[in-house]
């Protein structure tokens, strides 16, 4: 029903997107899902087409933003993000939407630790990474709503560590309240 109900939002900001920038509407990435398996993650674009690019000669050309992007791996002040609709979609996490795509299929949960890109992944230790396999990932996790991603990588490893092997029904419906409430707010 949620996604139903996410249909008609969808489309409007994917009209907003293709006025304001060329290129696809939706973005996919892979992303590592439970048992290591790897899964295909939707989401409505928020960058330039060029992102890689522009990262690349971002970081190349300012070293305080390349030290921000290995302890993150994201910057406040991203050059990548698409004016007006990019940070719109972002501060909202309406890019996030098509997940629900994803959580229809059965390869992510509402709620659990966020699948992060290969790169991100390899950031962390091979013990952290094996725990996070046991779960499916989420579209929102205690991460996401503690220090709305404002944690850096000891942060994200701790919360979603506390998730994994602290997990109730009860957990869930927090988070999820919290992630409405961090939306709407």
């Amino acid at each position: 029903p949620l996604f139903l109900a996410s249909l008609p939002l969808i489309a409007v900001l994917a009209l907003w997107i293709k006025r304001e920038s060329p290129g696809p509407v939706f973005f996919t990435q892979e992303r590592e899902g439970i048992g290591g398996k790897i899964i295909r993650v939707w989401k409505l674009r928020t960058m330039y087409p060029d992102a890689e690019a522009r990262l690349e000669r971002h970081l190349a050309e300012n070293p305080e933003a390349r030290a921000e992007w290995e302890r993150y791996y994201k910057l406040k002040n991203d050059p990548r993000i698409l004016p007006g609709v990019g940070y719109f979609l972002r501060r909202t996490s309406l890019d996030e939407l098509p997940q629900l795509w994803n959580v229809l299929r059965g390869e992510m949960s509402l709620v659990g630790p966020r699948p992060f890109p290969r790169y991100h992944l390899d950031a962390f230790s091979p013990e952290f990474r094996e725990l996070r396999r046991r779960v499916p990932p989420g579209m929102t996790g205690l991460w996401q709503v503690a220090g709305r991603s404002d944690g850096d990588l000891k942060v994200q490893e701790a919360l979603d560590t506390y998730y994994i092997r602290n997990w109730s029904i009860w957990l869930d419906v927090y988070i999820l309240a919290r992630t409405l409430w961090a939306v709407l707010s």
